[in-house]
């Protein structure tokens, strides 16, 4: 896929989790983010499976399944937080994410800091872009 669609796929989810934020604050459980979040992207007619049950791989096999928070467009894997402050430990979480569902590309969004963190997610394995 051009780079330049996922881009503006990813400034797009973005841009309605900074709607969220800038409506509800900080202070929320994930639950009530992620129900927003919902409602902004639908408006933004992004198309989307919420706690969507995914497959888990290691070495090519599937070995159980998690549910991911939202996958939009069946490109972009988004995970919420609703923490003070996201530490290393998240990042390795979405980036383990990534490649235990074989998923290029992914968001990690924390609601929970009084201004919205975002993390762009990158599978390791693709190297023409790092994590940013």
């Amino acid at each position: 896929m051009n780079e330049t669609i996922k881009d503006d796929l990813t400034y797009k989810i973005i841009g309605c989790a900074m709607k969220v934020h800038s409506v509800l604050g900080n202070g929320f459980q994930e639950v009530i983010y992620q129900r927003a979040l919902s409602i902004e992207m639908k408006k933004q007619n992004l198309s989307f499976e919420r706690e969507l049950e995914m497959p888990l791989f290691y070495d090519g096999f599937s070995i159980g399944s998690r549910r991911v928070d939202f996958l939009v467009e069946e490109k972009v894997m988004v995970e919420l937080k609703a923490l003070v402050k996201m530490e290393d430990v998240h990042l390795a979480q979405g980036l383990n994410y990534l490649v235990a569902y074989n998923v290029d590309l992914g968001l990690l969004l924390n609601f929970g800091a009084q201004s919205l963190e975002i993390k762009r997610l990158r599978h390791p394995k693709n190297k023409e872009k790092p994590n940013i």
